[in-house]
């Protein structure tokens, strides 16, 4: 499942961010990438031992903590902290796929990378090019969101990041090991929510909210790797 959620991010939270990345120092990109990526990936990232980085870490984490319909689409375990990346004119990270296992945290522990996700941060009309395109069973897709807003997608996913041909594209891009890491079941599971939720609003704790309740959390129960 691709999902583009607005307003991840609140506006001061987006102000703040740019406002840090503005002052702080980038390295080349490739210092993060596998030995394959490197050979298809030019852009600059945030410096590891940056002095911004930690709070610019949480500050992420815990709004994609706080929004409901990441929870609901993605069902996180564990999330990665992100990485902000910035792309000037030229740059580019042509055709990849993400790593299947990834370090996290400060005590080199692994996980499983089940969802790719991009937090856009730069506002979509001060930079040309730059696109995210994925490819998928459709074909290929192409996104460029707001700024503040993010698209998530399965990490099996072959995509890329389109050449910048004119002023600055960051963004922060993180993956998430799922509760279910099954693609096709978490999107079951999303619209299952998604249908009790809107029964909640229209009549309240009905019998069909009851009986949808059931069956999401018994396949909740049956699906979820703990």
């Amino acid at each position: 499942m691709i999902l583009c959620i607005a307003d991840i991010l609140t506006p001061q939270e987006l102000v703040d961010i740019l406002f840090k990345l503005e002052k702080a120092k980038f390295v080349d990109g490739k210092l993060s990438a596998g030995w394959h990526a490197r050979l298809v990936k030019q852009n600059k990232q945030l410096k590891n031992d940056s002095p911004e980085i930690k709070a610019l870490e949480n500050l992420v984490i815990k709004a994609l903590n706080c929004h409901s319909l990441f929870g609901m689409s993605v069902l996180p375990k564990t999330i990665r902290p992100p990485l902000f990346n910035r792309y000037e004119s030229g740059m580019f990270y042509r055709t990849h796929v993400d790593n299947a296992v990834m370090n996290h945290g400060e005590m080199s522990e692994y996980m499983r990378s089940d969802v790719s996700a991009t937090l856009f941060l730069s506002d979509p009309t001060t930079y040309t090019g730059g696109e995210l395109v994925i490819d998928s069973t459709q074909g290929e897709e192409t996104f460029k969101l707001a700024a503040g807003s993010m698209i998530v997608y399965p990490a099996s996913t072959l995509h890329r990041v389109e050449p910048v041909t004119q002023g600055v594209r960051l963004a922060a891009v993180t993956w998430i090991q799922s509760l279910v890491r099954d693609s096709a079941k978490r999107e079951i599971l999303f619209d299952l929510d998604t249908a009790r939720r809107m029964i909640f609003e229209k009549a309240g704790k009905s019998s069909e909210f009851d009986l949808i309740s059931k069956s999401y959390a018994n396949l909740l129960r049956q699906w979820a790797d703990v």
